[in-house]
């Protein structure tokens, strides 16, 4: 069931005691527990006096005090705070809601190249998207992940025609030839219209690059806990039949005209998007809008999300317009941008001898780091146990960093700083759970809502509690999973203040109860929200 939080009830009294209320504004407030401020707007568009309004509107609501000029604060009654306790506690999915109901959402997300390693160029979009399926999922929504594969295209022309001529698989050695010899560059284009067009021995070697390289995916997938399955993976390849009818109807709609040679749609930017290029050939936004025709028209996609970086940003206006224009994209297509993992020198991060880093070097690095952090923690702890333990901290780690730093921003990629017990880390969060959770295996009792006087920080952490599907809306409503971190940060904080002012165990029997309906809430939702980040939550660290 959805348990409405006591800021929502809040809103709804404002908005019944003040017809034309359109938005009370609540929020927290450091002199009561919830404040209103959309008053004073209202106050000014009618021409009344905002203090004499507040105190109208304050004297319907039980509880609520005028605190100045269109102000409203609210200190929530003992027995409201207990109440949602034990609505949350009795509820399966503690009280959030299912606001993603009859909703389809593709995710695009992780996108590695065949024949490459996943590099830490991969590591956002991989752990982002994950995230926002997890979120959605459980808001109710209907949820496809798509891995758009990088499985086509020049590359794989200039690969496999390496290997046609070198007998070698090398990428860079491919790489470097590719940009030295025009003359190899010109047969790497060439292979590419051959492998698009089937040609049998094109199409083997590409069939042995792209196994190989699923092994190397699945592997890196089950490290950091992300739900990309194989059946998840749709490539490029995957829409190279459909290429030449995307073209022929962009054409026909008068949509992309043909310039120099190629099929381009003209828009507002500077440069065309280029459909199909002066040799035949098919480039990514081809690719791109075969794909958004079959997830909307075959998947039935609501909402398309592409959690691709930043730098793609004309490239997805230019594919969407098209679409558009086109009449293929009826719903949403959001391009979910992010920025970039910085080196402690503030550029992109790279080895020492300025070579792209290795996802797996950095997964090795954290887990590293967290087994010298458990270790101290736990120095009777060792074998099988210690390593899994080190697993679930380290990779945590690395994810509650990404998922903590705003969308857009960067993040410089520190270790020490990931593994650290305090601060806004995962392993803090981690820790309160913990923390939690030995509590109650120790109790020896049965948790109870009982009607016995709170303490300030009760009081906190019940109201910080009573955030959760809010915070789970923030999410979803921007694509920003660092709105649940900065939720579940606050609540390790509020839990911890909790645990350290209140006894739990040498309380007496009915306040004991209640403390313990406390901890049980406190970290279902913790494990609950570090679930939905794809973070590991152990009972004991």
């Amino acid at each position: 069931m959805s348990v409405p939080s006591i800021a929502e009830s809040f809103d709804r009294a404002l908005r019944a005691a003040v017809p034309g209320l359109v938005e009370p504004a609540v929020r927290s407030s450091g002199r009561a527990d919830l404040q209103a401020d959309g008053l004073l707007a209202l106050a000014r568009r009618r021409g009344e006096d905002p203090q004499r309004l507040a105190g109208v509107v304050a004297g319907r609501i039980p509880g609520a005090v005028a605190a100045g000029p269109g102000f409203v604060n609210l200190t929530v009654p003992e027995d409201v705070l207990r109440g949602q306790v034990a609505l949350r506690l009795a509820d399966g999915r503690l009280g959030v809601g299912l606001p993603e109901a009859g909703t389809t959402t593709v995710v695009d997300y992780s996108q590695p190249n065949i024949a490459k390693e996943m590099h830490v160029g991969h590591l956002r979009s991989t752990i982002i998207g994950d995230a926002l399926v997890r979120v959605l999922e459980h808001l109710g929504g209907t949820v496809l992940r798509q891995n758009h594969i990088g499985d086509w295209g020049t590359q794989f022309g200039m690969l496999i025609q390496f290997l046609h001529e070198r007998g070698d698989g090398d990428y860079r050695a491919a790489r470097a030839l590719f940009e030295a010899d025009t003359a190899f560059a010109e047969r790497s284009r060439r292979r590419v219209v051959a492998l698009q067009a089937g040609d049998p021995a094109s199409v083997a070697v590409w069939r042995r690059l792209v196994a190989a390289s699923f092994e190397h995916f699945t592997d890196v997938y089950d490290r950091l806990g992300v739900r990309l399955r194989p059946a998840d993976a749709v490539g490029e390849s995957f829409y190279n039949a459909a290429l030449p009818q995307v073209a022929a109807d962009l054409e026909a709609a008068g949509v992309a005209v043909v310039s120099d040679g190629a099929l381009c749609v003209f828009g507002e930017e500077a440069s065309p998007l280029i459909v199909r290029k002066s040799d035949g050939g098919f480039g990514y936004a081809a690719t791109d809008l075969a794909a958004l025709r079959h997830r909307v028209g075959v998947l039935g996609a609501d909402r398309i999300l592409y959690v691709v970086d930043a730098r793609q940003a004309l490239h997805f206006r230019q594919v969407f317009a098209a679409a558009r224009r086109a009449g293929w994209l009826g719903g949403q297509a959001v391009h979910v941008p992010f920025g970039t993992v910085l080196g402690d020198d503030g550029r992109p991060f790279r080895t020492r001898s300025g070579e792209t880093v290795r996802l797996t070097d950095l997964l090795d690095a954290a887990v590293a780091a967290a087994r010298d952090v458990v270790s101290a923690k736990n120095p009777g702890l060792g074998g099988e146990e210690l390593a899994e333990r080190a697993r679930q901290v380290g990779i945590g780690a690395v994810k509650y960093a990404d998922l903590s730093t705003g969308r857009t921003r960067d993040y410089v990629f520190d270790v020490d700083r990931m593994v650290a017990l305090t601060g806004d880390t995962g392993v803090y969060v981690q820790f309160a759970h913990a923390r939690l959770r030995s509590i109650l295996r120790r109790a020896g009792a049965t948790p109870a809502v009982t009607p016995v006087a709170l303490e300030p920080v009760e009081r906190r952490l019940i109201l910080r509690l009573d955030g959760f599907a809010a915070a789970l809306g923030e999410v979803a409503a921007g694509y920003e999973p660092h709105r649940l971190c900065g939720y579940l940060s606050g609540l390790a904080q509020a839990v911890t203040a909790f645990v350290e002012t209140c006894p739990v165990l040498r309380a007496p029997a009915d306040v004991r109860a209640n403390r313990l309906a406390l901890c049980t809430l406190a970290a279902d939702t913790l494990r609950t929200g570090l679930d939905l980040l794809g973070v590991a939550t152990p009972d004991r660290l």
